[in-house]
């Protein structure tokens, strides 16, 4: 039976510092923008000194203005896992996902036979409110919107990992695609990414699904002024952009 634990504290969670894409070296990619994305930004792996007045918490993510004119919606409750519960989900059956955002709606379609421990492990996620109230903590126009960190440093999970179940080589991280982002082979955890426009991504990030309706909310999230994060990267949301709630249909 899993327990959950809710924290006191905002806790880094994974309890896998260190760990690095690929091979343990810093690798990059170049997405169809003409600028150059850190493949280890997808989640932070080591802190850095603040690069700007940008929030790099939780806590100053709720200090700012909310996104598009929204009301806050009331403080995320932090929680851990020791697993995901098997849900005993049917491969045959796509899932439905709604993800309230303080922008609009955004509806993903997952396919639980093509990434079942994926899949599982967000619907589980889910189910227990783990990302209502949560707040994305990089968005990078024309590239993607990154969210699913309960502490929004960019080192907060759900308190486990799972098995990386990566597409096949060639398969194209495009627009309105939904995947995990993690720091290195298993570390997936709960942070996940929206691609709002076409990568040059490598096949090394598990895949949840694809946005279905919602694809003008993806280009008013990218409207939203930003600040530059502890490493450089202009990609912090001076408005904050919440997950109202994630809703399985």
């Amino acid at each position: 039976m899993t327990r959950p634990h809710i924290l006191l504290v905002l806790a880094v969670a994974l309890g896998l510092a260190g760990a690095a894409c690929g091979s343990g070296t810093a690798a990059e990619t170049t997405a169809t923008t003409t600028e150059t994305i850190p493949i280890t930004d997808l989640m932070t792996t080591t802190p850095a000194a603040p690069a700007s007045d940008a929030p790099t918490d939780y806590p100053g993510f709720r200090q700012q203005p909310t996104a598009c004119g929204a009301k806050a919606p009331p403080p995320i409750e932090v929680q851990q896992f020791d697993a995901p519960e098997d849900l005993a989900l049917d491969a045959a059956q796509t899932i439905t996902v709604v993800l309230a955002t303080s922008c609009g709606e955004i509806v993903i379609e997952m396919d639980p036979g093509a990434s079942p421990e994926t899949v599982n492990s967000f619907v589980f996620l889910a189910q227990q409110t783990f990302f209502d109230g949560g707040a994305s903590h990089r968005v990078v126009p024309s590239f993607l919107i990154q969210a699913g960190d309960p502490t929004a440093t960019g080192f907060g999970g759900p308190g486990y990992a799972i098995p990386d179940e990566f597409p096949e080589e060639g398969f194209v991280y495009e627009r309105g695609v939904v995947a995990m982002a993690n720091a290195g082979p298993g570390t997936t955890g709960s942070h996940f990414f929206i691609m709002t426009g076409d990568s040059g991504l490598p096949p090394t990030f598990s895949v949840l699904g694809r946005v279905v309706e919602g694809l003008e909310v993806l280009d008013r999230i990218a409207a939203i002024p930003l600040g530059f994060s502890a490493r450089g990267e202009m990609s912090v949301p001076l408005e904050t952009l919440y997950l109202e709630s994630v809703t399985v249909l």
